[in-house]
């Protein structure tokens, strides 16, 4: 018997777990919860009924249940969800009950002051009959609703996953949230405790749940206690810092941390509980968004024609997408990616369907002379935004002919072709890898760089923007640890103590375009990128998110090529500030016209040879402070250098 009861309680939940009650059976609910208070109310206001009574009542009856019913279609107070009642379908029962209760009053009194009041009051409910009548069938529809929700949370949903849950925000967005996890018809949130720093809102008490103080809360012992698995963050406007500190302090205790976004991200304004986001890595790298005043860089760009190099890319596209705000009068998007570009492409004439005459897209690579001369005698660009690199550098150092031709020699062209056609400001994106370089890549920017600073002229000012690592760029090492993480583990690190700078990628490229309008030619700008991080830190935190908490994190040792550590200026470099507090401009070593035309030249002999040996052992010796670290390349360094 027992066997048999428990299989029938699987079917029903199976079959009834995610069902509603038919609207018409609610209707149907309804009417006969009618019937009782109507003749309810009459046995208490009349007593047994008398036989000479029963037809007019029979009346009264008919007249009653067509108003009400008018009232329940027009309120559509039946419609409802039943598991699912709230404050709203609640107003519509009252609305649905005191509507024609007030309805029959006012019948009654005109009734009164008629000749003969006598005539119709058999059939007409009294002021009090109207009223108690209307009362009980409030409070048995609103009875109902309440009983029969309380059957489906304790009998249906009992079988759910039960997930205890912490709301630090006890505002407008806490109480969303609240009411959002409430909705999940396959988890049973219990929200255990609501945080809020202001102090008047402490031991309080909202929808019955205490609001404490953090340091209450977030400790060892309340989390144990309470078995809390999950941390809500509901102040779409937390500040950056204030959030990142509240999302790690949740890690160290094992918490599974989401946030409410910003009230502008809503689906048509309203919020639903998918809109509760998981915290990404990205959040706890990020900083306070810098502020820039685009003025300078609204002067520098509108009615201008811009040519975009690498414009395909993580940098390059962001450019392409942020020129697009200021009106210039063509931006012209180069790039050899095929497949990127046609993204881009899509994305920029769906974006800024009003301005596809101010777009032009050309699929090109940089290193080919004449189809660059092509492009510049076509478009005559004013201004330029060179991206277009190669920029990974285990690849770069094992192919150093395709990283010296694309880098340097692709530089050269674009750069000599800005000032052949007369390009008022050529702007050149490099890396935190170019200083003290200690593999190939490094070296090919530091060479583009020295190259673009030695050729800047009254006509053509060349600058330089000098930054580290974006986040979730291609390539980049957050997107690799997403992958490792979807496939299971292990996360892996080059070295437990390697450290990086992290920029976001608009805001590296709104530095971009500020740090080329204040460029005056020469110039190499270095970008604050605040402080390092971790890459294991890193790693750790990212598998702390994910909740998969058997994930391993394995060591494989440093790359050819790579630093445990990277800097934004050369030991003899200095920084002087600018005008903008994050845009330093370094003061670096001069280089003689002559002198670089000459040993490129000599480069550009050697690379025909394709002699890795004898191209990267020419670049040591146009780049003194490259010395190679964990390379085949470390044996053309001098003994002294490779201790």
């Amino acid at each position: 018997m027992r066997k048999l009861l428990k299989k029938i309680n699987l079917i029903l939940l199976k079959r009834y777990r995610h069902s509603t009650i038919s609207q018409w059976a609610v209707l149907a609910a309804d009417i006969l919860l009618f019937i009782a208070a109507f003749f309810m109310n009459e046995i208490l206001n009349n007593g047994l009924l008398h036989k000479t009574y029963v037809a007019p009542m029979f009346v009264k009856f008919g007249l009653a249940l067509l108003v009400t019913l008018v009232f329940f279609f027009f309120t559509g107070s039946y419609r409802g969800i039943i598991r699912h009642t709230g404050i709203n379908d609640i107003l519509k029962i009252m609305f649905c009950t005191v509507g024609p209760g007030l309805l029959f009053c006012i019948v009654w009194y005109i009734n009164n002051h008629l000749s003969n009041p006598n005539r119709y009051a058999p059939i007409l409910l009294s002021y009090r009959s109207a009223a108690t009548t209307y009362m009980l069938l409030a409070i048995l529809m609103i009875t109902l609703r309440l009983f029969l929700q309380r059957i489906y949370n304790d009998y249906f949903r009992r079988r759910r996953k039960t997930v205890n849950v912490i709301i630090y925000g006890a505002g407008a967005a806490g109480v969303i949230a609240y009411n959002a996890l409430h909705q999940d018809a396959t988890i049973e949130y219990h929200v255990v405790a609501f945080i809020d720093d202001d102090m008047s809102k402490v031991n309080q008490e909202l929808n019955g749940v205490p609001v404490m103080r953090a340091r209450t809360v977030l400790n060892p012992k309340f989390i144990k206690q309470k078995e809390v698995a999950q941390l809500i963050i509901a102040i779409p406007t937390i500040r950056v810092m204030h959030k990142q500190a509240i999302t790690n302090k949740a890690l160290d205790l094992g918490l599974n941390v989401k946030a409410v976004p910003h009230v502008s991200t809503w689906l048509n304004g309203s919020f639903s509980l998918n809109q509760i986001q998981d915290i990404k890595i990205e959040d706890l790298l990020e900083r306070e968004p810098i502020k820039m005043d685009n003025i300078n860089i609204v002067r520098e760009v509108v009615d201008k024609v811009i040519l975009v190099t690498g414009a395909a890319g993580s940098i390059g596209s962001e450019i392409c997408r942020q020129l697009m705000l200021y009106k210039p009068t063509k931006v012209i998007m180069l790039d050899q990616a095929e497949s990127p570009m046609y993204d881009l492409q899509f994305e920029l004439r769906n974006t800024y369907k009003d301005n596809l005459d101010r777009m032009e897209f050309v699929i090109a690579n940089v290193k080919d002379r004449p189809r660059m001369e092509e492009v510049f005698e076509m478009y005559r660009p004013q201004l330029v935004y060179h991206a277009a690199a190669y920029k990974h550098v285990p690849f770069m150092e094992e192919n150093p002919y395709e990283a010296v031709y694309v880098n340097v020699f692709g530089t050269r062209n674009i750069a000599d072709l800005a000032i052949k056609y007369g390009a008022q400001k050529f702007v050149m994106i490099s890396t935190d890898k170019a200083v003290n370089p200690t593999n190939v890549m490094g070296a090919t920017k530091r060479m583009a760089e020295i190259y673009i600073q030695s050729r800047s002229t009254e006509q053509t000012h060349f600058v330089t923007t000098r930054f580290g690592n974006v986040l979730g760029s291609n390539g980049s090492v957050i997107p690799l640890f997403k992958k490792q993480l979807a496939a299971g583990g292990p996360l892996t690190v080059t070295h437990k103590d390697i450290i990086r700078y992290f920029m976001t990628i608009p805001e590296a490229c709104n530095l971009v375009l500020e740090a080329g309008a204040m460029g005056e030619g020469g110039d190499i700008f270095v970008f604050d990128m605040g402080k390092p991080v971790k890459i294991y830190d890193m790693a750790r935190k990212m598998i702390q998110l994910s909740g998969m908490h058997d994930i391993q994190i394995k060591e494989i040792g440093l790359r050819p090529g790579e630093k445990l550590y990277e800097e934004l200026l050369a030991t003899k470099e200095n920084t002087i500030p600018t005008y903008h507090p994050k845009i330093m401009r370094a003061q670096v070593r001069r280089y003689p016209l002559d002198a670089i035309d000459a040993e490129y030249n000599q480069l550009w002999d050697i690379l025909e040879t394709m002699d890795d040996m004898k191209i990267v052992g020419k670049m040591k010796s146009i780049v003194p402070e490259f010395l190679s670290n964990n390379s085949v390349y470390c044996q053309l360094d001098a003994p002294a250098n490779t201790k």
